[in-house]
């Protein structure tokens, strides 16, 4: 059974170690997704990058991610710039991109309720990331969920919590 963990980062730095410690520890870019405010003169006028041995790619609107969100930007061809209504500009990366860009309307809570993400928490995490705070999640095989958990508690996560559509775990 497939299951989510999300955990709240106050630094890019926190979460980039996060990220690297997740890599080394098997997780594949296709399990892992960051959300991050986008900060002023991101977006627009970014260098690639590339980070953990992948490129970066371009978003729909031609910009490139490598700056925006450091090493973690690196995580998926798919990173890109998206607005969310209320939150303004935000930067995400993996599969969380195409959730929430099918999900705009609804904000982040609305396009994490499709992970099993409760809505009153999802809107705890919005917040959280309006606030200037990375929002990471994993998405993987039950039996890995712990040790993601563990990863992101180790590396200065806060709110860590594991979800699965239906439960309240």
């Amino acid at each position: 059974m497939v299951k989510t963990v999300v955990g709240v980062f106050d630094s890019h730095d926190q979460a980039e170690r996060a990220v690297a410690e997740l890599r080394q520890s098997g997780f594949d870019t296709n399990e892992i997704s960051i959300v991050a405010k986008e900060k002023q003169g991101q977006g627009r006028d970014m260098q690639s990058d590339t980070t953990m041995g992948m490129n970066m790619g371009t978003v729909s609107d031609g910009a490139t991610t490598g700056g925006a969100l450091g090493g973690l930007a690196g995580l998926a061809m798919g990173a890109g710039a998206l607005a969310i209504p209320g939150l303004g500009p935000i930067i995400a990366a993996g599969p969380i991109a195409g959730l929430l860009s099918g999900a705009a309307t609804g904000g982040i809570a609305g396009g994490l309720i499709d992970w099993g993400i409760p809505e009153e928490q999802g809107r705890r995490y919005e917040n959280e990331i309006k606030a200037g705070k990375i929002l990471a999640a994993v998405r993987t095989h039950e039996s890995k969920i712990d040790s993601a958990a563990e990863i992101f508690r180790q590396n200065g996560a806060r709110d860590v919590n594991t979800q699965q559509k239906g439960s309240m775990k």
